[in-house]
């Protein structure tokens, strides 16, 4: 359970319609196959022991003794074991029938929660044999010992608190205000349902889409077992649609018309700290349920789990290409939109920008040309500015001239090794040292050679610095740090590559041919500030050899900002994630260089200007992040040295 990771698990047994003691069975030997998985949780279908379509049978003693003989039976077997089981069953209480979720845990029955939305319409008859559950618990006597019965039951595990688990019984996902809403806004981290849900076609989708959306709308973990095809009888067929779903991502989903046992891991502590963040999650405390405690006995409480859930190397970044493309084109609204907005409120019919022949500058660039489309003003009123100097190659210099040209602004070029050179002098500097002075110089020249020609053309100047540099501090302050707009200030690094392949891939027309080659050999052209001089007309100074690769400090980012992750949680993350590209050492090497520059650098993001949030992970002093600039790195670079890289 370390770093709040829980092993789940739904199945779906192989059943007999009435057939008690087969399906008690074999209800223990998928729990003993989650024992040995190291499950902690595993849900099983409605009404499992009995099968959910016995119909009349429901009003049979035969079948009703039988069913709590093998729940006692479970119950029994379960003792020493650590996974904590909910099965389904009917129960009679005072006279009455009740369709039934037995939570079972280490020879325990822990609680009786009883469906509170009972479907009678179509194909559903549930009302003709029970009766719908009390929302608020009583107890019964279950053999010597008293066990709540009713709708709001929570069960809180001693080990790990913040796995609090609530129980819902298949339609009451279904309806306008389903159960788990009371236990979610109670404490309830995990929900489990217990559904006999039957196939029809489309009905599969409507279903997944009610699981992830539930877990989204509720924070939480919500695992959804399904009865199979052992139901299927008369005019019904069960296909076993299985779903393990957090906070609005299906984690598994079993294959349907096939009996499936499928696992994954809920990240408690993840949906903790999301519902942490969101001010709108405003717990109600639990005066109207009934909380039942239990521990895991097998493990402590900072054993590893094995992690099978997937871990998105590239979390800005959608895997389908399909959602990518659509992620692409709403991200260049956003920022063209944006942009507009403010070109309109100055008044203002001119824009400046610094162009390297790099991806940054190449993607704020057509994020002004679109900008300006959207306002019908003429492109050459984009005045594209290329400043050579001691770093500049004739490969990105080419691509810049080339970029302004096949999009139709105005270029302007102006050589600065002489204004540079001039300043080393003025300030007593040795042009031959290739500190960081004499990188910074170029990139402030630069910038005021902007702002200049802004005032010139009464024009706006439009930065082009990029999410991920902007976390690590890698810009000059008051250099290119500085903009009047900053239209890429939340585009990841990782993004900003297919922004600008989408840009290209969609410029198909003749017309725009030589546009996308020139775009395609820009993405070929390492990232680099140029500042140093090249060798043998290459570019010498790679950022990446500098400060790291991009996609791990995007990846640090994601899980730091968006949901407040410990150091070592990201790195296992991180470990899991790129086991295939770094070894351990070179991920722990470039997550401690993270967190002493996001540290060290907060103050040149305090001072930022303006632009656009795109996406859930953004650095805005006003916005999204609120960091004092002199914080210490301290405690969270301690929590680094407690990591075992072997």
């Amino acid at each position: 359970m370390k770093d709040g990771f829980i092993k789940v698990a739904a199945a779906t047994p192989k059943i007999q319609v009435a057939g008690c003691n087969f399906n008690g069975d074999r209800i223990k030997e998928i729990i003993d196959i989650a024992e040995e998985n190291q499950v902690k949780v595993l849900v099983f279908p409605e009404l499992c022991i009995t099968g959910y379509t016995c119909g009349d049978l429901f009003l049979q003693d035969t079948l009703l003794n039988s069913a709590k003989e093998q729940l006692m039976n479970i119950v029994d077997y379960t003792k020493g074991l650590d996974v904590l089981a909910a099965v389904g069953l009917p129960i009679c209480k005072e006279g009455k029938l009740y369709n039934v979720a037995a939570v079972i845990q280490n020879g325990e029955l822990l609680g009786l929660i009883s469906k509170k939305n009972l479907p009678n319409y179509s194909e559903f008859y549930e009302a003709r044999h029970f009766n719908p559950g009390n929302s608020n618990p009583e107890y019964i006597k279950v053999r010597d010992k008293e066990v709540p019965f009713g709708t709001n039951i929570l069960f809180r595990c001693k080990n790990l608190p913040a796995l609090t688990i609530g129980v819902e019984i298949c339609e009451d996902l279904w309806v306008a205000a389903p159960p788990s809403v009371g236990h979610a806004l109670a404490g309830a981290s995990l929900i489990l349902n217990l559904s006999a849900s039957d196939e029809t076609t489309g009905k599969d989708i409507y279903r997944r889409d009610l699981v992830k959306n539930q877990s989204a709308r509720l924070v939480c973990g919500y695992i959804y077992a399904d009865a199979g095809e052992g139901e299927s009888t008369t005019d019904l067929v069960f296909a076993g649609h299985n779903l393990i779903a957090e906070n609005g991502t299906v984690l598994s989903e079993s294959k349907r018309f096939e009996n499936q046992f499928i696992t994954s891991e809920i990240d408690i502590q993840r949906l903790m700290n999301e519902r942490r963040r969101m001010s709108t999650f405003i717990p109600k405390g639990q005066q109207e349920h009934v909380v039942v405690e239990f521990q895991f006995t097998k493990i402590m409480e900072l054993s590893e789990t094995y992690l099978t859930r997937y871990i998105n190397k590239s979390p800005f970044v959608p895997s389908i290409k399909a959602d990518r493309d659509r992620r692409c084109e709403e991200i260049s609204n956003i920022q063209a939109y944006g942009l507009k907005k403010r070109l309109e409120h100055t008044g203002l019919k001119s824009a400046v920008i610094g162009l390297s022949g790099g991806l940054d500058s190449t993607l704020a660039l057509l994020i002004v040309c679109k900008a300006f489309d959207l306002l019908e003003l003429d492109r050459k009123g984009i005045i594209a500015v290329t400043m050579p100097c001691f770093g500049t190659t004739d490969r990105t210099y080419q691509n810049a001239l080339l970029l302004s040209k096949y999009l139709g602004t105005t270029l302007k070029e102006i050589p600065i090794k002489e204004a540079v050179t001039l300043h080393f002098r003025d300030i007593g500097h040795d042009s031959k040292v290739h500190d960081i002075t004499y990188e910074n110089a170029q990139a402030r020249e630069r910038t005021q050679i902007l702002m200049d020609i802004s005032n010139q053309y009464n024009g706006l100047v439009i930065g082009t610095g990029d999410m991920s540099e902007l976390a690590l501090g890698w810009a000059t302050y008051n250099g290119d740090h500085m903009s009047m707009y900053g239209v890429n200030a939340s585009v990841p690094k990782t993004l900003v590559r297919y922004l600008v392949s989408y840009f290209a891939e969609t410029a198909n027309a003749v017309k725009e041919e030589s546009l996308k080659e020139v775009l395609l050999d820009i993405l070929d052209t390492p990232v680099s500030p140029e500042l140093l001089p090249p060798v043998d007309g290459k570019i010498s100074q790679k950022t990446e050899d500098l400060v790291g690769p991009y996609e791990l400090h995007d990846f640090f980012m994601y899980y730091i900002l968006r949901f407040g992750f410990t150091p070592s949680k990201i790195f296992r993350l991180a470990v899991a994630a790129f086991q295939d590209e770094y070894e351990k050492e070179i991920i722990y090497k470039w997550l401690t260089t993270f967190y002493r520059r996001f540290f060290s650098q907060q103050f040149k993001r305090s001072c930022l200007p303006d632009g656009p949030k795109v996406g859930s992970v953004a650095l805005s002093p006003r916005g999204d992040l609120r960091m004092p600039s002199d914080a210490s790195a301290a405690l969270w670079l301690e929590d680094l040295q407690k990591i075992n890289l072997k």
